[in-house]
């Protein structure tokens, strides 16, 4: 029989500083990070080409997808949650 499971994720919380906050596209409905503050994210790869994406925790974001490049962030912290 076959796993069919998706994986657990791990109990950690990733905290990120924006670096970058220019170049917000044309059209984008919802929040922009601002350069120097610290948010809550979880980066993901992207669905299509695998490349690490920046979702910020409590954004709102109704276009294109709200999620950021990750070169806009360097990592902070890493808080394990057990």
């Amino acid at each position: 029989m076959r796993n069919t499971q998706l994986p657990t994720p791990l109990p950690v919380q990733q905290f990120a500083r924006c670096i970058d906050d220019t170049a917000r596209p044309a059209g984008y409905v919802g929040d922009w990070p601002t350069a120097g503050r610290v948010y809550p994210v979880e980066v993901r790869p992207h669905v299509r080409t695998g490349k690490a994406h920046v979702h910020v925790l409590g954004f709102y974001a109704e276009r294109p997808y709200g999620a950021f490049a990750a070169h806009r962030f360097e990592p902070v912290a890493t808080l394990w949650m057990n």
